[in-house]
């Protein structure tokens, strides 16, 4: 599996979201009857999505890959159970959600890095960046370093909602779905994510 490219993130448009699954419906229609093909292709359109989520999740780029692996074969052992009641996308993330969690609570019990060692990856890499960089760059550089550590930190939901409604422009109805979430939850949720992430970034945001 091929690592992730930058994202570029849809407009949001209601009808380009109902038209993409359609797409992933039809796909999945062919999956369940056997196509190969068709789980390429859906891997293809949905694998950056997956491997994003599943990195800023774990904080863990080097080992997104695998879990990304193991949700898209629960998407081809799963299609002959696949009922398009939501949007495709809704059941793909509730996968993600599965095994991702298994594995933060995995790491909770036997912990693979400590967060010193986080941190100090951290500062060498600003640390080599400082060296060429332009100050600009450097700022944004800390910055998004800054903001993944302080994403890390949250609880897992928190965490997830944020990930889901920042990186994939995920509405509040799909989010509430993969979390098992009302709406008014789903929200609430994010309010205090997001006045923790405030609270962790607010020397950057005083610059």
């Amino acid at each position: 599996m091929a690592p992730p490219e930058p994202k570029l993130l849809p407009s949001g448009d209601g009808e380009e979201r109902e038209r993409a699954n359609e797409l992933d419906v039809e796909l999945m229609r062919r999956i369940r009857e056997g196509d190969f093909a068709a789980f390429e292709q859906l891997i293809g359109i949905h694998q950056r999505s997956v491997i994003g989520t599943v990195a800023k999740m774990l904080g863990n780029p080097s080992e997104a890959e695998d879990i990304a692996q193991q949700v898209f074969l629960r998407v081809w052992k799963s299609a002959g159970r696949y009922e398009p009641q939501a949007r495709f996308t809704t059941w793909l993330f509730t996968i993600t959600r599965n095994l991702v969690f298994n594995e933060v609570r995995r790491r909770q019990r036997k912990p693979t890095v400590s967060v010193q060692e986080r941190e100090e990856t951290t500062n060498r890499v600003v640390e080599d960046v400082q060296g060429s960089a332009p100050d600009e760059d450097l700022l944004r550089s800390e910055m998004e370093a800054a903001i993944d550590r302080a994403i890390e930190a949250l609880p897992e939901k928190q965490r997830l909602a944020v990930v889901l409604r920042r990186y994939e422009e995920m509405p509040y109805e799909e989010i509430g779905v993969v979390l098992s979430m009302s709406v008014p939850a789903v929200k609430s949720l994010l309010f205090r994510a997001r006045t923790q992430l405030k609270d962790s970034l607010q020397k950057y945001l005083d610059q």
